[in-house]
């Protein structure tokens, strides 16, 4: 369990400059240098997951049950995920709806998908895990949105423009989705969603 801790203290460290200080990040990429700063930041971010999932590879093998999830839950978990992985699409495609009405919308992907893993999943590292993006999440958009509101920012009104961008969003969605489902899921963790 201590390495999952270790894993999630140093991911939201990194996620959470911003949040505790909203200059620091452009004042750092001016100094180093914007790809080397990024090369640092994924490399950290990386090393943050990897302990995560070691950890849970772990304690997997001797689980603290909390609950114990119906399999309606898993189903629900699966158009979550779906849901999901559409916001982050909408997040890494420019123009998109969702990024011009809400701003955010990877952090309502992280919120969808934590959310997700929460209810159809019931050892204590699930909550542990999945219940800290989820805090994590909802806390930050709430202050990323306070901040907005403050600085005046208005959000755009959806167009014509916006449809191919929100048609790659959704393809992106759906090939991620088959993609971890029928492979990378199981390929990495060791559990396929399907069972």
């Amino acid at each position: 369990m201590l390495i999952i801790v270790i894993g999630l203290v140093i991911f939201f460290g990194l996620h959470s400059i911003r949040l505790i200080a909203p200059q620091w990040r452009e004042t750092s990429m001016a100094r180093h240098g914007a790809l080397r700063w990024k090369m640092r930041f994924g490399m950290l971010t990386l090393i943050a997951a990897a302990f995560i999932v070691m950890g849970y590879m772990q304690v997997r093998l001797e689980p603290v049950w909390l609950w114990f999830p119906p399999v309606w839950t898993r189903h629900l978990a699966g158009l979550l995920v779906l849901v999901a992985l559409f916001f982050a699409g909408s997040a890494l495609v420019p123009n998109t709806t969702m990024k011009n009405k809400m701003g955010y919308p990877m952090l309502i992907a992280v919120k969808l998908w934590a959310f997700a893993h929460l209810i159809s999943n019931g050892t204590l590292a699930d909550a542990i895990i999945f219940g800290s993006f989820l805090v994590w999440s909802i806390v930050s958009f709430a202050v990323y949105r306070r901040r907005d509101r403050k600085a005046g920012v208005v959000y755009k009104a959806s167009d014509e423009s916006t449809v191919p961008m929100n048609l790659i969003a959704f393809v992106f969605a759906m090939v991620s989705w088959f993609t971890i489902v029928f492979y990378l899921h199981e390929a990495i963790l060791g559990v396929s969603p399907l069972v």
